[in-house]
């Protein structure tokens, strides 16, 4: 307890917490579903500081939401009041940058920098001794007078090397953290848990290079914040772990919201290559001078041609002329043979053979890749050149060699571009198994906390996440259940064949209209997409009875919900693959009903199938695949969108499901078409089955009961 910062633990927070500690302490990795008021935060950090003081490991909690990077930075610091500890809030490079260069730029920068500064210092100690030298000559130290002159040539020639210097590219914020006095910034980086845009603003008021200050101070701290990619993609694990000064069995991690780790780890595991980047590896090899251009030209040329050919190929009339500016997949995936791409490459390749030609192209796109880097430091060129050849050459082999791999979907994507109007396409091996990047993660660490309101069922979770044995706890609500109510209602199933049905529109319109009515205060209404939203907004909108709020994407997600939260008798409605379905809070009276109108099944396109085929595969299931893939996630993001709502003991609020599918008496008509049981037992024990013309007499009796009404109820 000496880590919890407050008077009290919630009820369950500390059960939560001893069942974590010993868990831990046995190295074991633990799924912790917990609803809002559990307190999931400090039930996971407190037992993993203490772990991690007890056996001298490091704490990394990470998470992909920004509103929860703030809700840990105030638990750190509240920690910080109670306890001594160093925390540092960590974020990548490109939101810290002074001078706005990418990656390779900086590395070449910092190393350009550093060789001057070296070179400076050793010219001052070299000065300091001729100087003592020349004094003990003066005072007839023959010897003296030998190694002074020694020394001036080496002076000579660290000179020389300045001069030359002199005319690289260098960083001046970086220059002055090597030659500054930094001690009052690592004074104040741990006075208290700095958050990134603290740490860019005192760096910039001190001409210093946060970053890099930064990661010299990482060593030896007790718990670092950061992003997903910190953990997921190995090459920037390998490079955090090496910075924090420990190794992977030295790291306790903490993963927050981990139901979206699945997503979060499928993305990192995927790799595309753009037509663009042919184009340019295709240039840049013509200006080369070297007589392996031509073997790697004919490679990379005869896969560009392919890539052209196969899209080109894939287009039915009029299907050119309607490709938007977004990447639209075309399918190229075949059961009994390679993939069309693949087949295509294959046809038109000629030459000695496709491995040494891309041997070659390997080979001479890293040396390449080296020319750039020398010419950048030299300061022949302002901007660090990437090598386009690598780049290819390491996309087509990793094509070759992995894509026929386990659960890995090769696609092609054409998109548009908005200023030329030129379509061009891009090659993607697609990762289907997220276990191939979280269970060599899950393998090399001491341990794991993956916490989230929606993990369950954790059989599942631990399946796709490629965990093994471990601990698992679900706690829900801990507030009272007289202050809320859950309602399945029974209106028609939203099915997708069913949607421009003039009838079903208006009973679902009417029961949302109900809905709205009998709450007092604001609604938020989930739909299957944005499409969906806006067609009942417009319907919502010519009744008349509240003011409506349309979420759309592109606009500015934070500024609509200040819109809505700041009215009284609103409706917002919005799509719950959306930015406001998680991680976006609606306390006390922000909204007081949520509605999630229709079964929010994602678009099941190619990809969706090629998961469902790879789950099938892994997990030896033929509805394995529909379940894992696409059931269970769209039933998750339904109880997320439920929990926007009753954020505290003393709200009060209904929660309704609008589509028979998710009631308990439809299973028995619906068959395999009704999500009921996808729900955890508890949650289902709350739902309440009810017909639509019901749902405002339940809902005025219950607002009613706790005289939630500013006046007179509303009529039914």
């Amino acid at each position: 307890m000496r880590f919890f910062p407050y008077d009290q633990p919630y009820e369950n927070q500390r059960e939560a917490m001893d069942r974590i500690h010993n868990s831990l302490h046995r190295g074991q990795d633990v799924l912790f579903e917990g609803a809002c008021g559990t307190g999931k935060t400090l039930s996971s950090l407190v037992p993993a500081l203490e772990i991690a003081r007890e056996q001298d490991k490091t704490v990394v909690i990470t998470t992909n939401v920004h509103q929860q990077m703030r809700q840990f930075v105030a638990e750190a610091r509240a920690i910080t009041r109670e306890e001594s500890i160093r925390a540092v809030v960590f974020k990548g490079k490109s939101s810290m940058c002074h001078i706005d260069v990418d990656y390779e730029e900086c590395q070449a920068l910092r190393d350009n920098t550093r060789a001057v500064v070296d070179a400076e210092r050793d010219r001052d100690q070299l000065e300091r001794r001729q100087r003592e030298l020349l004094a003990e000559s003066q005072d007839g130290d023959g010897s003296a007078a030998d190694a002074r002159s020694a020394v001036m040539d080496e002076l000579e020639d660290i000179e020389d090397r300045l001069e030359d210097l002199a005319e690289q590219n260098v960083c001046d914020y970086y220059r002055n953290n090597l030659t500054g006095d930094t001690d009052d910034f690592f004074g104040w980086l741990f006075e208290d848990v700095r958050t990134p845009d603290e740490i860019y603003d005192y760096a910039e008021q001190q001409q210093f290079c946060g970053y890099e200050l930064l990661k010299e101070g990482l060593e030896g701290v007790d718990l670092v914040v950061c992003n997903y990619h910190h953990l997921l993609d190995s090459t920037i694990r390998e490079q955090f772990f090496r910075w924090l000064g420990r190794d992977p069995d030295d790291i306790i991690a903490v993963f927050d919201e981990a139901h979206n780790v699945e997503d979060a780890a499928r993305e990192h595991a995927t790799r595309t290559c753009s037509e663009r980047t042919f184009d340019s590896a295709l240039d840049e090899l013509a200006d080369a001078d070297d007589p392996r251009s031509d073997d790697a030209a004919n490679v990379l040329s005869a896969f560009h041609r392919a890539l052209v050919e196969t899209y080109e190929d894939s287009f039915g009339f009029g299907e050119r002329e309607r490709i938007g500016d977004g990447w639209e997949d075309v399918p190229i995936a075949n059961d009994d043979r390679k993939d069309d791409l693949t087949l295509e490459f294959l046809q038109r390749y000629s030459g000695r053979g496709i491995e040494d030609d891309l041997e070659a192209a390997m080979k001479l796109g890293q040396e390449l890749d080296e020319q750039y880097e020398e010419a950048y430091r030299e300061g022949e060129t302002a901007t660090r050149t990437e090598c386009q050849t690598l780049q290819a050459a390491a996309f087509v082999s990793a094509w070759m060699a992995e894509g026929s791999a386990e659960g890995l979907y090769p696609v092609v994507s054409v998109t548009r571009d908005a200023g030329t109007d030129e379509i061009y396409g891009r090659a993607e091996l697609y990762s289907c198994l997220p276990r191939q990047v979280t269970g060599r993660l899950f393998d090399e660490i001491y341990a794991t906390v993956l916490m989230s309101a929606t993990l369950q069922p954790f059989d599942v979770t631990e399946n796709v996440l490629g965990l093994e044995d471990a601990v698992t706890m679900a706690y829900g609500l801990q507030f009272p259940a007289e202050n809320r109510r859950t309602y399945a209602v029974e209106s028609p199933p939203l099915f997708s064949s069913d949607r421009d049905d003039p009838a079903v529109q208006e009973e679902v319109t009417e029961t949302i209209r109900d809905a709205v009515r009998m709450t007092p205060g604001n609604t938020l209404a989930f739909f299957p997409n944005y499409g969906e939203a806006g067609r009942y907004a417009d319907r919502l909108e010519t009744r008349g009875d509240r003011t409506v709020y349309l979420d759309e994407p592109g606009e500015s997600v934070e500024e609509l919900r200040k819109q809505f939260i700041a009215d009284d008798d609103a409706v917002l409605c919005t799509s719950l693959w959306g930015t406001l379905a998680e991680g976006v809070s609606f306390d006390g009276d922000d909204a007081h009903t949520v509605l999630v109108v229709g079964v929010p099944y994602p678009h099941l396109d190619d990809r969706a199938e090629a998961v469902q085929e790879a789950y099938d595969v892994a997990f030896d299931g033929t509805d394995t695949g529909w379940r894992y893939a696409v059931e269970i996630p769209t039933v998750r993001k339904t109880r997320q969108a439920l929990g926007r709502v009753i954020r505290s003991p003393e709200d009060v609020g209904v929660r309704a499901l609008l589509d028979r599918r998710y009631s308990r008496d439809a299973k028995s008509d619906l068959g395999k078409y009704s999500v009921n049981g996808t729900f955890p037992h508890e949650e289902r024990e709350e739902l309440i089955d009810i017909a639509p013309e019901k749902l405002k007499f339940s809902m005025l009796n219950f607002y009613g009961g706790h005289d939630a009404y500013d006046g007179e109820p509303p009529a039914p």
